[in-house]
């Protein structure tokens, strides 16, 4: 590690990715992430009438390290200027009196379900439309001419999955943070009282496939099929088999077709799609629990206790903002599932054949090496070049095995000092800020507490009190070690986890705040858990029994 040089990749401070890359990145998706999700960012922040221009992302040592852009600012801004420097700024700079302008309106409209409009007649639709197509492809059968055309087909749909993706980070997340920072203000509630009141609202966070998983559980039920039957067999002979059963095998390739290529357990192609673990499908599909809950009940009981603490001159627009949090909130899982989580599985996929045909031409002895190439490199490597050399993809692969975010410096050029006073905005533009400045904490935010021996403290985010076995997830090779019942710990997760829920008792992370994804997916399966602890996968063995506290945010070793 001492010979590896970390420089800034540019004027300005910029600060390591750690909520969703745990690793080093693959070159592959290091070179097509970063521009993709900033010129989609971008665009929402534009939108939104923000004075944040976008978020810029650039790899160092492969990995990958951002840096926010605020509109106006010059490119080694490491701060606000002074506060009559930045009010002059906002009165003569035209983009900022343009954004200015905007604030109000997105209120006035309520853009977000223009967009929410968009995402649902347009987006959504051509998204699923493009990934299954693309998934349909027998790529095993394309000619080696047709298979390269391929790859640069699915490598653009890649990119434009994550511009996607990025496009409706704004709105999907916009209402929930002007409800979360008003609410605040009215009653004084923590972040994690008051966004319980989201739970339901976004039914994808339960599992990408619930109704076609409900579905094979009902269909094996009905056939009288158990999993004793098939205890200690291989998982995919398994899976074949179940598939050839009358009135199983159509409900268990519904199932399959839509998790089937999603990433499970990342957002980068060295992570695995839910076909390759096919012990943990055939777990989830045997031993997971069905979603029960009377999530209307809850809610109503919730919402009126809530209501009840805010001033009863607020209470009809605490009403307005709830409604409009609820709303939106699907989309912020549904625009990854059905974007860049499939079209990235779906490169993982193409990635993986091309290895396979370049290691039965004896240029590659491992197929999986081919994972550690970028797009062109792979191209190169198909038509017969040598570069990048064995030894080097091998080089890159022991990198990304043997380092993660710790061996990584957090920021680069300094350190930032976090964005202006919201009250050094202008009137018209503080709501906007205000919201968006309450996401971003509330998705990045850990925990500062400093907890006993044996102990890690963090954010409460669903209540109860549960003790099982701890399961460290650091990666694909973790996903098939889960029994049901199993405490998750990991660094972060994100929305493809939830095709494991079924068999978790609870979840534990190191990173993430109140609307981080593990945040959101616990509160949908009503499952404790406790988020941003910094330390849980290196304080807790692998098989140790905790007790995790989702009401004070403790999670506490047994044995």
């Amino acid at each position: 590690m001492s010979a590896i040089e970390f420089k800034a990749p540019g004027p300005g401070v910029w600060e390591l990715e750690q909520t969703h890359f745990g690793r080093p990145a693959t070159r592959y998706v290091g070179e097509i992430f970063p521009p993709f999700l900033s010129k989609g960012f971008g665009e929402g922040t534009k939108r939104y009438g923000l004075l944040l221009d976008t978020l810029k992302m650039r790899t160092v040592n492969d990995f990958i390290y951002g840096k926010f852009c605020p509109v106006g600012a010059p490119e080694g801004a490491k701060g606000p200027p002074p506060k009559f420097m930045f009010k002059l700024i906002t009165w003569l700079h035209p983009e900022i009196r343009r954004r200015i302008k905007t604030g109000p309106m997105v209120f006035e409209k309520k853009l977000w379900r223009e967009d929410m409009k968009r995402w649902d007649e347009h987006y959504k639709p051509d998204s699923i439309a493009r990934n299954s197509r693309l998934q349909k492809a027998d790529i095993a059968r394309l000619s080696d001419a047709d298979f390269l055309k391929y790859l640069v087909e699915i490598r653009d749909n890649a990119c434009e999955m994550i511009f996607r993706h990025h496009i409706f980070t704004i709105p999907s997340s916009f209402p929930v943070g002007h409800f979360l920072a008003q609410t605040r203000s009215w009653t004084g509630l923590s972040s994690g009282e008051i966004l319980g009141l989201l739970k339901g609202a976004a039914p994808i966070s339960r599992g990408i496939a619930a109704r076609e998983f409900e579905g094979v559980q009902a269909a094996l039920a009905d056939a009288g099929i158990k999993a004793d039957a098939y205890r200690g067999k291989p998982g995919h002979e398994v899976l074949e088999e179940l598939k050839s059963k009358n009135g199983v095998g159509e409900a268990l390739q519904q199932f399959l077709d839509v998790v089937g290529y999603r990433l499970v357990s990342g957002y980068d192609i060295s992570e695995k799609y839910a076909l390759e673990m096919p012990d943990m499908l055939l777990k989830t599909i045997f031993d997971g629990a069905a979603d029960k809950q009377n999530r209307k009940a809850e809610f109503e009981k919730n919402r009126d206790a809530l209501r009840a603490k805010v001033p009863e001159s607020s209470r009809a627009k605490f009403d307005e903002l709830l409604e409009e949090a609820r709303f939106i909130h699907r989309l912020r899982d549904e625009r990854g599932m059905f974007n860049d989580l499939w079209g990235t599985g779906l490169v993982r996929r193409a990635v993986l054949e091309a290895g396979r045909r370049l290691q039965e031409s004896g240029v590659l002895p491992d197929a999986a090496l081919a994972i550690n190439a970028n797009h062109d490199e792979l191209v190169a490597l198909l038509k017969g070049e040598k570069n990048p050399s064995v030894e080097e993809l091998k080089r890159r692969q022991e990198w990304r095995d043997t380092k993660t975010i710790a061996d990584a410096p957090p920021f680069l050029g300094g350190t930032p000092s976090g964005p202006p006073p919201v009250e050094w905005l202008p009137q018209k533009a503080r709501a906007n800020a205000m919201a968006v400045d309450t996401i971003i904490r509330e998705i990045f935010d850990v925990s500062t507490k400093k907890a006993a021996a044996k102990t890690v403290e963090g954010i409460p985010v669903h209540p109860g009190v549960y003790e099982g076995t701890v399961r460290i997830v650091s990666g694909p090779k973790d996903f098939d070690r889960l029994q049901q019942g199993d405490v998750l710990v990991a660094r972060n997760t994100g929305p493809a986890f939830n095709v494991v829920l079924p068999l978790l008792g609870a979840i534990v992370t190191d990173r993430g705040g109140q609307l981080s994804h593990a945040a959101i997916v616990a509160r949908e399966y009503g499952i404790p858990a406790v988020v941003g602890t910094r330390d849980a996968t290196t304080t807790f063995p692998d098989g140790a029994r905790v007790r995790v506290n989702g009401d004070k945010g403790l999670v506490e070793l047994l044995s």
